[in-house]
C-alpha cells in the first residue's frame, strides 16, 4: 500500500491551523499576570534553541569542529558584531578546525 502524501500535507495542515487558532479562540481578554506573559515571551527562543543547538553539534563531520565554530559564533556574538560576521567567523573557526584535524590524521 502506497503512502498518500496529501492526506500527510493536509494533516499537517489542519495540525499546524489548530495550534495557531487555538490560544486565539480560548483568551477572549488580554494576559495580564507578568509571569505567563514573561513566559510566553521567551517561548520562541527556547525553541529556536532547542531546536539550533543539536543542529549545531551534528552539523560537521566531527563533534569537536562544531564545539570550536560554536564557541567563536557565542563570541563574536557577545561582541555584538554582525548576523553575517558571526556566521562567517563561526564557518572560518569550523573550516579551519577541520582542516587541522585532517591534516594530523
Amino acid at each position: 500500500m502506497k503512502p498518500n502524501v496529501y492526506i500527510y500535507i493536509l494533516v499537517m495542515t489542519g495540525v499546524t491551523y489548530l495550534i495557531r487558532m487555538l490560544p486565539l479562540a480560548l483568551a477572549k481578554k488580554e494576559i495580564t499576570n507578568p509571569f505567563i506573559k514573561s513566559f510566553l515571551f521567551y517561548v520562541p527562543y527556547a525553541c529556536l534553541a532547542a531546536m539550533t543547538f543539536p543542529a549545531i553539534l551534528s552539523a560537521t563531520a566531527s563533534v569537536i569542529s562544531a564545539v570550536v565554530g560554536f564557541v567563536v559564533a557565542l563570541i563574536a556574538a557577545y561582541k555584538e558584531k554582525s548576523l553575517l560576521t558571526v556566521a562567517l567567523f563561526a564557518c572560518g573557526a569550523v573550516f579551519i578546525v577541520e582542516r587541522i584535524m585532517a591534516f594530523a590524521a
